[in-house]
């Protein structure tokens, strides 16, 4: 039996993928949130989990199908956030930092800074 070519481009599967599970609460329940096939790569997670774009992110899953591997990447992104935030001070939401203790292997010894909301 002979497979089919794939319509896909291969280039455009040859990278690291990666998606992220977030958890929208008890009537919307988790999901893999929707995203365009350019904003998939690590940098570009990383950006939009520290601004926001992510409120309660559970598991952040990596592949590549033309090499056929995937894995699980929630503590390398924990990781890499924490070191972000407190090499940049960037703040983050308690959601967030809750993702980065529960999930990160590496230990930071800089506090995380929080977000201030009505100080006046």
């Amino acid at each position: 039996m002979r497979s089919s070519p794939s319509i896909v481009p291969a280039d455009r599967l040859d990278r690291d993928i990666y998606l992220v599970l977030e958890d929208f609460g008890a009537r919307a329940g988790c999901a893999w949130r929707e995203t365009d096939e350019a904003d998939t790569d690590l940098e570009t997670v990383l950006r939009d989990m520290l601004s926001g774009q992510y409120d309660y992110p559970l598991r952040i899953v990596c592949f590549n199908p033309v090499e056929g591997w995937s894995r699980d990447a929630t503590s390398d992104v924990a990781d890499a956030l924490a070191e972000r935030a407190a090499n940049t001070g960037a703040e983050i939401s308690p959601a967030l930092q809750n993702f980065i203790h529960a999930n990160a292997k590496r230990r930071i010894d800089v506090q995380l800074a929080l977000p201030l909301r009505g100080i006046a």
